[in-house]
Parts: structure tokens; sequence; C-alpha cells
């Protein structure tokens, strides 16, 4: 974290912002995020501060940050730490398109979508914002994906009815044929699972489903990659809040396309350094409170 004292705002004081509904009020164009940021070694003077700053609208907009170090970013008296090479795009659904890139040849090579799917008891509790599943039929991920190649990674929840819905529909409508099944099995520090296999509600898994886009498995066989074969299974110890594991070191070897891959998330609700997220709360786990300082 850079340790510039006019970047901190005072996080004490301040709740969390909900980007939900700052995107949608009538304000939202005018809202603007102060990006902190290091100065390259060869353009500090001595006796000057080596902390850079500006201005950036928040929502509808694709805001980067330099590859050369991470920043903070200031809004509303909260910090959110962006990570080195990350950029987002704060946007409701309506806003999507404007992600398609002018030059397909600078398209994705990692697609990971994590949508917030309809159900109705997390719709009951308002837990969280939900969208029509069928909105996702307009998801324009062939216009994202990558000439060469890109592998699409879609996190789907346990229900038949969605899985079939997914299997018949969805994915066939962005293009992914033949998708592969794998599994995020949640434990504890300990190895065991964090709760019983056969609980309905609760089970200690998650299902991913995984696709190419405009690659021929049985042209690529010989390829540079590694054509995704058969079912997997990913442990590891789920993050603060239920965060789900990255994925881009898991999957690298089955990523199409030039090296280094490029990556984004829909729906996201953090950064990754290198990646695009995309959704109404990119920066919602990119608040300071959820770091601690070395």
């Amino acid at each position: 974290m850079i340790k510039g004292d006019e970047c901190l705002p005072n996080v004490e004081t301040s709740s969390e912002n909900n980007f939900v509904e700052l995107g949608a009020s009538w304000r939202a164009p005018f809202y603007e995020m102060t990006i902190c940021f290091q100065k390259p070694l060869g353009q500090v003077k001595a006796g000057t501060c080596n902390v850079q700053k500006r201005s950036s609208p928040l929502f509808n907009r694709i805001v980067s940050v330099e590859e050369n170090d991470e920043a903070e970013g200031e809004f509303q008296s909260r910090l959110y730490i962006l990570p080195k090479g990350s950029c987002f795009m704060m946007t409701d659904f309506t806003h999507v398109r404007d992600l398609i890139p002018d030059n397909p040849n600078i398209g994705y090579n990692l697609i990971v979508i994590d949508p917030p799917w309809e159900n109705g008891c997390v719709r009951q509790k308002e837990a969280y914002p939900t969208l029509p599943n069928r909105n996702l039929l307009y998801l324009p991920v062939q216009e994202l994906a990558h000439p060469a190649g890109a592998l699409l990674v879609l996190w789907i929840t346990n229900r038949e009815k969605l899985r079939r819905f997914v299997e018949e529909e969805l994915l066939p409508s962005w293009g992914v044929k033949d998708p592969t099944e794998f599994y995020w099995l949640k434990v504890k520090s300990d190895g065991s699972l964090i709760g019983d296999l056969d609980l309905f509600h609760h089970r200690p898994y998650e299902c991913l489903l995984l696709g190419y886009i405009n690659v021929n498995r049985e042209a690529e066989s010989g390829s540079k990659f590694k054509v995704l074969q058969g079912s997997q299974v990913i442990m590891s110890v789920p993050g603060a809040h239920s965060r789900k594991p990255p994925l881009q070191k898991i999957l690298s070897e089955y990523i199409p396309g030039p090296k280094p891959p490029r990556c984004i998330e829909l729906f996201a609700r953090e950064l990754g350094s290198g990646w695009t997220s995309w959704g109404n709360e990119p920066l919602h786990f990119q608040d300071s409170m959820y770091f601690s300082k070395k």
C-alpha cells in the first residue's frame, strides 16, 4: 500500500459504499474517484512528494491502473486498494456492451463469469441483487472472446433446473460447446470438509462449467495449450466472506491464444492484477477494510 497520508481517508468514521445504489442514482455520471500512485523513480525530484494523484469518473468508464505499482483510490471517505495492471468498469447490465474491444485481436483469452443467479431464498433475504437468468443470454461473450480462442469459466449453483438452462440454452448461445465440469471443494485449514456432502442447502462444494470459444478441440490436439479433458476437483480453504479461489494459475495450461493471456471477470466483486473486472460493484472487496498491512 502507498504510504501517502494525503491519500488516507478516515475509514474509522465512514461506512461501506453501496455501489449498486450509487450507480443507479442520477448522480452516477458525476461521481469521481481520486487515484493515488507512486511516481516512477526517474520523475521524483529531491524534496518533492513521490505520490501523484489523478481523478477518474467512477461509473460507466474503464478505469486502468499502471503496471508498475499498485494504487489507492479514494471515494466518499473510503480507501480502495487497486492492484497493478488492473482495470475495472463499474456499470449496470445495460452498459455491458461497452466492454467489447474495438479491435477483436485484443479480445480476452480467459473469461470468468460468476452471475448473481436468480434465487427465491436470496431474493427474500435481500442479501444481494440478482439478475433474471434469461438476461444472461444477451451477454456479449462471443464478442469479448479472442479470435485465437478463449476459455470460458462459469460458476453455477447446484440447482438442476438452472443446470438444464445453462447447458441447453445459455452456453450454446455463447458459442460454447462440450463443457467440462470442475468442482470447488471447500475445506478447513486441517483439510477436512466444511460440511457434509449430502447436505442439500449447504453443500461444501460449488460447480464450474468450462468450455472453449473459437476453438476446435480436435484440431487443437497438438497446440501450445492443454485441451480440457474430464472433470476435475479444486480443493481450497474459502476466503473471507466465502470468496472463490483465484483461477488463472490453476487454469493457465488450458488457456488458448497469446501469452500472457488477457483475462476478464464479469459480475466481479474484486480486482485482480492484470485482469479487467466488470460489474455493478467490482470494488466491493477492494475496500481497505478487507486488507491488512504487512
